[in-house]
């Protein structure tokens, strides 16, 4: 089989190709658009089905160079994440993001208990079945990297490969999940009924006239990477001072942007002024993001979900039930049943399957159809991109010894 790499600049000419495909299909498939599937999803799931099926027939397989540009565009967008949160909005929103850290961490456990119940009733290796749990949809791959080598070593056969093609399998479904269920959830309940998008419209030149400006994009772009270096220099301290424990980079690149929004707050200048810097921090953020989905999707190896045995798919099936019940009866109602709760609860179904990106990538479809929800944009990704992944791990420990003493 042919092999062939592509280079970083061309898989990232790929990917933001595959965005404007995935424009021009949503807009010729209107289900697509009325469904709210992010384009960067569309076009990136068509890509990587393509390289799935050239892979299955032994054409070629491709292999791309996307890992520093992933990292790059994912810490520039938590960085623009942090610094759209100011200490008054951290304030007010306060009582929601602890409602979500065990909205959460209690998704978390039902995962697990769904896997290990169905994989003792079908007589699978419970540690394997547990693959199939938080640990690969929560977690995702990152999280079935670290803990799948562990549950093999405790006896479960095959645990890596299975937990990373669960977590492909999660990855697919959280970006196919959202879009719809946010969709009914506001047409259901008339959650946009106070929403007038005229306002918007007759304030389109001034918004123009603020936006336009070289000066303050330049200040946008560096305020970001400077977030992003002092978010680094963090990561490397706190490495230093607590070594045993895991804390992704992305964490302290939002860190270091709610530091410099807290110093930009208090600096003398005019109001007006300042929320058209953040507007213009947001949208770098915002195309930041879709790079980033788009760079994720297009290189999943679907090919991998060829490893899951029956039984596997029986409980990832269940697992999608459990999602879209959980989100929809549970996450919905908890954070509100307003507005910004159904747009949480699209978020949560993006990292409860797959990943934060998926989260911010399906809220930012569904948005866009409707209207901003600034507390979800803030209390999803920082929930779900830190607080998400201590509590987690935790209960992954649990579960792993519980499987243990079952086998």
């Amino acid at each position: 089989m042919l092999s062939v790499h592509i280079g970083l600049f061309e898989t990232l000419m790929i990917a933001i190709l595959l965005i404007y495909f995935g424009e021009f299909i949503s807009n010729k498939m209107i289900i697509l658009k009325n469904w709210c599937i992010p384009s960067a999803v569309i076009g990136g799931t068509f890509f990587s089905v393509c390289t799935c099926f050239a892979f299955y027939f032994q054409i070629v397989e491709f292999k791309f160079d996307f890992q520093t540009m992933n990292t790059f565009f994912y810490n520039i967008f938590f960085a623009s994440v942090g610094l759209s949160a100011s200490l008054s909005f951290i304030k007010k929103g306060g009582k929601l993001v602890g409602i979500f850290i065990f909205l959460a961490a209690l998704l978390a456990a039902l995962q697990n208990i769904l896997a290990l119940v169905c994989g003792y009733f079908m007589n699978m290796n419970v540690l394997t079945a547990l693959m199939a749990g938080s640990i690969s949809l929560t977690g995702g791959h990152g999280n079935a990297s670290s803990f799948a080598p562990i549950a093999q070593q405790m006896g479960g056969s095959a645990a890596v490969e299975v937990s990373i093609a669960a977590a492909t399998f999660g990855l697919i479904s959280g970006c196919l999940m959202g879009g719809p269920l946010g969709r009914r959830l506001i047409r259901k309940y008339h959650l946009d009924k106070n929403y007038t998008p005229n306002d918007e419209k007759n304030s389109h030149t001034q918004k123009i006239q603020n936006l336009v400006s070289s000066k303050r994009s330049h200040q946008a772009a560096f305020i970001l990477l400077l977030s992003c270096g002092l978010g680094e220099l963090f990561f490397v301290v706190f490495k230093e001072l607590f070594p045993s424990i895991n804390l992704p980079l992305h964490v302290m690149s939002m860190l270091s942007g709610i530091i410099i929004r807290f110093i930009l707050d208090y600096k003398k200048q005019e109001q007006q002024e300042k929320d058209a810097l953040y507007e213009s921090i947001d949208i770098i953020g915002s195309i930041s993001l879709s790079i980033f989905v788009s760079l994720s999707v297009m290189t999943m190896k679907l090919y991998e979900l060829a490893d899951l045995a029956l039984p596997l798919i029986v409980i990832l099936i269940l697992q999608l039930v459990l999602m879209y019940l959980f989100a929809v009866f549970i996450t919905f109602r908890a954070c509100g049943k307003n507005y910004d709760g159904a747009i949480i609860a699209v978020g949560h179904t993006g990292f409860g399957l797959g990943a934060v990106p998926v989260s911010m990538a399906t809220m930012n479809s569904v948005c866009s159809s409707y209207h901003y929800s600034k507390i979800a944009f803030f209390i999803v990704p920082l929930v779900g991109g830190f607080v998400s992944n201590i509590t987690n791990a935790l209960i992954i420990t649990i579960f792993l010894n519980i499987a243990k003493n079952m086998t």
